[in-house]
């Protein structure tokens, strides 16, 4: 279930970088840290293996909070217009790194620790009632996601207007704006080519046994309120 450490973290952080265009006030940088993994580097294997693990979070996830501690240092140094757009993208691609694997994470539990099971309850009802079955959905959600052409990551979301689960993608480490993020596939290569190589398909199939559906139930829950 979504601590209240992630939910301060993930969806406040989401409605703040879009309210500020990725950028945080003068004189006010923040200082991100590298949140623990909820589970050893290995206890996905064999769908997600130890090593995808240690390099995805220790490196990738860590230079994402390390460029976005750099960026909103020198934001809250800058003085004049020019200088803090020159800034923006940096703050977009560090920021929407950090909160994309922050929730990312989450997302994902071993098979010892009810990964990959859907239990009946409102979110499976929810993508029955939109998608025809939960097989259905999977299946058009490994295809858009895989559709994604270079970087970037598969979501499903809760649309706040039609009060509906939507698949959607996001390209690079942009977060999910439009959307309250349920549950999120990081289509990277460095998520996936050390153990799939360039078999995207292999890996989607994969990561569906590593699910955190009750996370994600959470999430779709709260949206909801």
């Amino acid at each position: 279930m979504l601590t209240t450490a992630t939910r301060t973290l993930v969806r406040p952080a989401v409605a703040r970088l879009a309210a500020r265009r990725f950028a945080a006030p003068a004189g006010s940088a923040s200082v991100h840290t590298l949140p623990d993994l909820p589970y050893a580097y290995n206890a996905l294997e064999p769908h997600i293996a130890e090593d995808i693990m240690k390099l995805h979070h220790q490196k990738h996830h860590q230079t994402y909070v390390t460029g976005l501690n750099a960026a909103e240092e020198s934001y809250a140094k800058t003085s004049t217009p020019k200088e803090r757009i020159k800034l923006q993208a940096a703050l977009k691609f560090n920021g929407g790194g950090h909160i994309n694997h922050t929730l990312f994470w989450k997302n994902l539990a071993p098979e010892s620790a009810g990964g990959g099971k859907l239990e009946s309850g409102p979110l499976k009802s929810a993508i029955e009632a939109d998608f025809g079955s939960v097989d259905a959905f999977i299946k058009k959600m490994n295809a858009t996601t895989a559709a994604i052409q270079g970087s970037g990551w598969g979501w499903l979301g809760y649309n706040p207007e039609t009060k509906k689960l939507e698949i959607v993608t996001t390209p690079n480490q942009d977060p999910l704006l439009s959307h309250t993020p349920v549950l999120g596939i990081d289509i990277w290569e460095h998520a996936f080519y050390l153990q799939y190589k360039n078999v995207k398909a292999d890996y989607l199939n994969a990561i569906w046994n590593v699910i955190n559906w009750k996370e994600a139930e959470s999430r779709f829950l709260e949206a909801k309120q």
